[in-house]
Order: C-alpha cells, then structure tokens, then sequence
C-alpha cells in the first residue's frame, strides 16, 4: 500500500480518538453546567420561601402570562386606589 496513504489512515485514527476523547469531555462540562444551573434554580426558589403547590401554581401562571407578570401564588397584590 501506498505509505502515503498508510500515513492519512494513521493520522486520521489518531484525529478521530481525539475527537471523541473531546465529546466525551464536552458532555461532561454539558452535565456539570446542568449540575450547577439547577442548584442555582433551587436555591432561588427557595428564597421566595413557597411551598412546592405555591411554587408549582406560580410557574404554572408565569408560562401562561405571555408578559410574564404573574403574581405569587398566596401573596396577595397591594390594591393601590
């Protein structure tokens, strides 16, 4: 066979490891973002001190309101007159 041709088939098996041995590192930097995004989302829900209903309902509204100005579920709006 041509050693030119051997040469290619080589490096393109070396190119190729290195390409998956990068997916791999790419899914887990994906995972460890997703980690740490959720752990960001928790701790905020928790600082509005709802309980899982009132937390579930005030989603809920924030996704139907398309100017996303739902209020908290339980609290109530100060009238302002």
């Amino acid at each position: 066979m041509n050693p030119k041709i051997e040469k290619l088939e080589k490096e393109i098996g070396r190119t190729k490891g290195k390409i998956a041995e990068l997916q791999d590192k790419l899914r887990g930097l994906e995972e460890q973002k997703t980690e740490l995004e959720n752990t960001d989302y928790v701790a905020v829900a928790r600082s509005f001190h709802l309980t899982p209903q009132e937390l579930a309902e005030f989603l809920k509204a924030r996704q139907a309101s398309p100017l996303g100005e739902a209020p908290a579920p339980g609290r109530e709006e100060a009238d302002e007159d």
